[in-house]
């Protein structure tokens, strides 16, 4: 379960593996903390790639959440006849403020294929603080003739994480697609990782089931 780390970004091979290891982030470095929904154990930011993403990640499927899950299975499901980038968690990417952002992506990315420019924001200036997503922007790059994509959240509650990353891949593959590329790793920045105490209990079972090679 132990990533790679190179220039202080942390790489696991799948999704599952990228779980247990941001979980066991916050539960070996985190504080009390309080959050808007209650009180929390608060890691610190992190940084980190995924190379391979997927529903039917056996980690996932093992000690993940069952229900919820299968709910976005069936979401899946209905979805499959729209723009797969389109499902019901991202809404903002297609249309704020009357912006199709990830079309000018696109558009941006085929004119300057090397830019650094091409960076989404899903926020609004002076919205309620209650609207602003936890997921705050994407940025999208060209690199070894492969599309990079990073999310970036304000704040995140891990233990349910990998319901926010696998949609985020497939937003990427939408956006490879398009431009005719392959895709490679995803990446995430989260600001404040945590986990709600309320949860502490199942995080702990979670992780006594799935020990570092190097445990005892």
């Amino acid at each position: 379960m132990q990533a790679r780390e190179d220039n202080g970004v942390r790489r696991w091979e799948t999704c599952g593996r990228a779980w247990i290891g941001v979980l066991r982030h916050v539960w070996s470095a985190g504080v009390a903390g309080m959050e808007d929904a209650g009180p929390i154990i608060e890691g610190p930011p992190l940084l980190f790639e995924i190379d391979s993403l997927s529903w039917e990640d056996p980690i996932l499927r093992e000690h993940g959440d069952r229900a919820r899950l299968a709910r976005r299975a069936r979401e899946r499901a209905r979805e499959r006849a729209r723009d797969a980038a389109t499902g019901r968690c991202l809404p903002r990417l297609r249309d704020l403020d009357g912006a199709d952002q990830l079309r000018w992506v696109v558009g941006l990315l085929r004119a300057r294929p090397w830019t650094t420019s091409a960076w989404i924001s899903l926020t609004l200036p002076g919205e309620d603080a209650a609207a602003v997503p936890c997921l705050t922007a994407l940025s999208f790059r060209i690199r070894g003739y492969r599309l990079i994509m990073t999310g970036m959240f304000r704040s995140q509650d891990v233990f349910r994480g990998y319901l926010a990353y696998i949609p985020l891949r497939e937003v990427q593959l939408h956006v490879a697609e398009e431009l005719g590329l392959p895709a490679g790793p995803l990446r995430i920045f989260v600001d404040v990782p945590h986990v709600r105490v309320g949860d502490a209990e199942r995080v702990a079972a979670v992780l006594a089931a799935m020990p570092e090679p190097n445990a005892a």
